[in-house]
């Protein structure tokens, strides 16, 4: 019995040898079968450089029909380039102080204001004005919203009256620029500028920059501008800004006495003549 379990436990073990022998040599023999094709097809694509290119041709074309189809979008590559935002870490400290409390008191992104605070800086030093008092006007007038427009027609951040000052924005290509923030601060510093000149001095210029020249009081608007201002300047130095708001003085109204209805004019009823007649 036992004899018999060896002789078919060796025969066993003689077929699976025989058969690992057998994969061994069919798969070394196709292994060598592939490097040879390989090798034949080289010395081919060497010595006839019209199939090399026919053959790099059809693999390109292979590789361009297994590329995915781009996707189909509406934006585009170049929108950055009307884009009006700038990253604050790139302005000199004293701009970066100013536009992140801009951005935090007016609920703007820093972004943004950035742009503005960089153009107010460099007007300023073109003009003389005082970069934190054009800011400070922006606040005023439009918090900082470029598209901003009041009642009687005032327009942009620094609400400036396009149809009076139309020919200012011919320059830049006509008044829809009034709505492009950098434009309408440019063409509002040249309003200023005018104001003050005719008025002589900068409380005189901002109440006439309001519309206030003539009026008795400006509604507590030049008091704003200058307050906002003086705050600016405390932030751009690196101090806290004050808290305190001077109070706003509004025109208190005239008293018109209306004068009293005239009475009412009474009617006598008509007398109606009773004729009798006579027998």
């Amino acid at each position: 019995m036992n004899k018999a379990f060896d002789v078919t436990a060796r025969g066993l073990r003689t077929f699976v040898s025989d058969v690992a022998d057998g994969f061994f040599e069919i798969t070394h023999n196709g292994f060598a079968l592939v490097g040879l094709a390989i090798v034949f097809a080289a010395l081919a694509l060497v010595a006839r450089p019209d199939l090399r290119k026919t053959g790099e041709e059809q693999l390109m074309g292979w590789l361009q029909s297994r590329k995915p189809a781009p996707e189909v979008t509406d934006l585009e590559p170049t929108a950055i380039e009307r884009t009006t935002a700038a990253s604050p870490a790139d302005l000199p400290k004293q701009q970066a102080a100013v536009a992140y409390w801009l951005s935090k008191k007016y609920r703007v992104a820093a972004e943004p204001l950035s742009v503005l605070v960089a153009e107010a800086y460099g007007i300023g030093k073109r003009t003389k004005i005082d970069p934190t008092l054009i800011l400070a006007i922006m606040a005023v007038e439009s918090s900082f919203n470029p598209f901003a427009q009041s009642q009687v027609g005032a327009q942009g951040l620094m609400q400036v009256m396009t149809r009076v000052h139309g020919d200012k924005y011919e320059s830049a290509g006509g008044t829809l620029t009034a709505f492009d923030p950098v434009t309408n601060m440019r063409v509002g510093v040249k309003v200023l500028q005018e104001c003050i000149s005719r008025a002589g001095s900068l409380e005189g210029g901002l109440r006439y920059y309001v519309g206030a020249a003539n009026l008795e009081d400006d509604g507590g608007y030049a008091a704003k501008v200058m307050a906002e201002h003086e705050r600016l300047l405390q932030v751009a130095n690196g101090r806290a800004p004050s808290t305190v708001t001077p109070p706003t003085v509004r025109p208190q109204p005239i008293p018109v006495a209306t004068p009293p209805k005239p009475a009412e004019e009474r009617t006598e009823p008509a007398k109606v003549a009773l004729l009798s007649s006579v027998s």
